[in-house]
């Protein structure tokens, strides 16, 4: 009897051993597999961070890039006194001010938003990046500053309302008293009786310098 109830507690202490290194057995591989997955995990994010500092940086440069490359170049004037932009325009939409190398800007990079360009007068100065986007859709932009006449404002104001794919604003810092420009394309006029005015139109509304013909003109940024 003694000897039978010896060998059953022998047996069931062996057991409970044998369920014990079991356990710890289950216990150190859980920690491994943890302690794994924690690696991967802080590797994954090291990596993610490394990758997104990087992203970051390359993005910051990417956008002082763009925006010290938004055009590079020269106006080369032709014959009938069109000034046709020689060299790059590049045409990436970005967030943060892009400073133009000329006033009013012909092309660079630009507001991901268009100023609405369908015949719109705009009473105050439009925001440079925007009306970019305008030229890049066909539009041709009349700008003139306080040296302009008012009659000659008036009577612009009312051929551009007359007109798709133009806009009209005020530049002061521009050279000329009255300005136009498209996409590549710039000229000053004496005033709105100038017949430069009707042949820009002609040549550079919806022209051959469009880089995006036929895009909206219309449900952009309006004053």
């Amino acid at each position: 009897m003694g000897s039978a109830k010896n060998t059953s507690t022998g047996s069931r202490k062996a057991r409970i051993e044998e369920l014990r290194r079991a356990e710890r057995a289950r216990e150190r591989r859980n920690r491994i597999l943890v302690i794994a997955a924690s690696t991967v995990v802080a590797a994954g994010l090291v990596v993610g961070g490394v990758a997104l500092v990087h992203a970051q940086s390359d993005d910051g440069k990417k956008s002082t890039a763009s925006d010290s490359k938004a055009a590079s170049g020269h106006f080369v004037t032709g014959a009938d006194g069109v000034k046709t932009w020689k060299g790059t325009l590049t045409r990436n939409h970005v967030a943060k001010t892009v400073t133009y190398p000329m006033e009013p800007p012909v092309g660079g990079d630009h507001n991901q938003v268009w100023m609405n360009c369908n015949g719109d007068v705009y009473a105050k100065a439009v925001n440079n990046m925007n009306a970019v986007h305008s030229l890049e859709h066909g539009a041709v932009w009349v700008t003139y500053n306080s040296k302009a006449s008012d009659a000659d404002v008036k009577a612009l104001a009312a051929k551009v309302k007359k007109t798709p794919y133009t806009l009209m604003s005020p530049v002061e810092d521009q050279k000329d008293p009255i300005m136009l420009s498209a996409w590549g394309k710039q000229r000053t006029v004496t005033g709105a009786s100038d017949k430069n005015v009707d042949a820009f139109f002609a040549d550079f509304v919806q022209g051959k310098q469009t880089p995006e013909p036929g895009a909206a003109c219309t449900n952009g940024l309006s004053q």
